[in-house]
């Protein structure tokens, strides 16, 4: 444990700047006998001395003293920069990986041009809720499903979920389709922690039979297969594009009995809301509100 003090390391660095101890207590309004009491402790717990005494002469720093004060002028001004310097740390934010296509570069953009300091990384279901839990991130995007409990959710978008259809698929001719509609039918799911758990509730209370011909990691291949006919998609998550991942066309048509679900910014209620929340929180509802409404209308 180290018994040498901050107020003996500056008193030792100012008799070095100042050339001995009466400047020294002159530029610290800080007694002589102090000053000399402060250096005699720190030159004993070193074991050699920093400086060369001579009388009426200035104290010059020994060989050792040299390498020593200088090493300790920079640990001072470290510490200094450390008090003095910036305080506000960046808003860590994560979101969730399947919004974070279509969220999170337009974020981080608009955090550019305002000034907001913002860290963001895309997280899974499961690593998001860890993350918030643990302390890890100040605010996380998400489907309001299953979040831990004691955070603070603000609403963004309520979004009902669309069926992806291949090109030409019968259920194609109509405008909106109903649970009643997919029953039975070959349902190509993305497999992310709660998703299809959520989603064979909703045909349960709808007493529709819910027959999963897939399931997929990501959003783009579960696309992919109901762009090539391998079954009907089902998604909350709508990506801009009307074309899976290798180039064929999807058609999009909302299940309009299935209701909506939030897309929340979650941060810990019992901490105060981290500078930048609040900009962040109006600028992913107005960017939310085009995709919100596109979701519950016929493509």
């Amino acid at each position: 444990m180290l018994s040498i003090t901050l107020r003996q390391l500056e008193y030792a660095v100012a008799i070095h700047r100042h050339g001995g101890l009466t400047a020294a207590s002159e530029a610290l309004h800080v007694s002589q006998p102090a000053l000399s009491v402060a250096l005699a402790q720190l030159e004993h717990h070193l074991g050699q001395p920093l400086f060369l005494r001579r009388p009426g002469g200035p104290m010059l720093p020994t060989g050792f003293g040299t390498d020593w004060l200088t090493q300790a002028e920079a640990q001072i001004a470290g510490l200094s920069a450390l008090m003095t310097g910036p305080r506000r740390a960046p808003l860590r934010l994560a979101v969730f990986e399947d919004l974070a296509p279509a969220l999170l570069a337009p974020l981080l953009a608009h955090a550019t041009r305002t000034g907001l300091d913002v860290q963001a990384r895309p997280m899974g279901f499961a690593a998001l809720a860890e993350a918030l839990n643990a302390g890890a991130v100040d605010a996380a995007v998400s489907w309001g499903l299953g979040l831990p409990a004691g955070l603070a959710l603000s609403e963004l978008a309520r979004i009902g979920p669309q069926a992806v259809l291949a090109e030409g698929h019968p259920l194609a001719a109509k405008p909106a389709l109903t649970l009643a509609d997919l029953d039975g039918q070959p349902l190509v799911l993305t497999d992310q922690d709660l998703s299809i758990a959520h989603l064979q509730v909703l045909f349960h209370h709808a007493g529709v039979a819910c027959h999963i011909a897939h399931r997929c990691a990501t959003l783009d291949l579960m696309r992919s297969f109901a762009a090539n006919g391998l079954g009907i998609g089902l998604s909350y998550t709508q990506p801009a594009p009307r074309n899976s991942h290798d180039g064929r066309a999807l058609t999009l048509r909302p299940v309009l009995d299935a209701g909506t679900e939030p897309v929340v910014l979650a941060r810990p209620a019992a901490a105060a809301a981290p500078a930048g929340v609040a900009e962040i929180t109006r600028f992913l509802t107005a960017l939310m509100t085009p995709m919100a409404d596109t979701a519950i209308k016929a493509l």
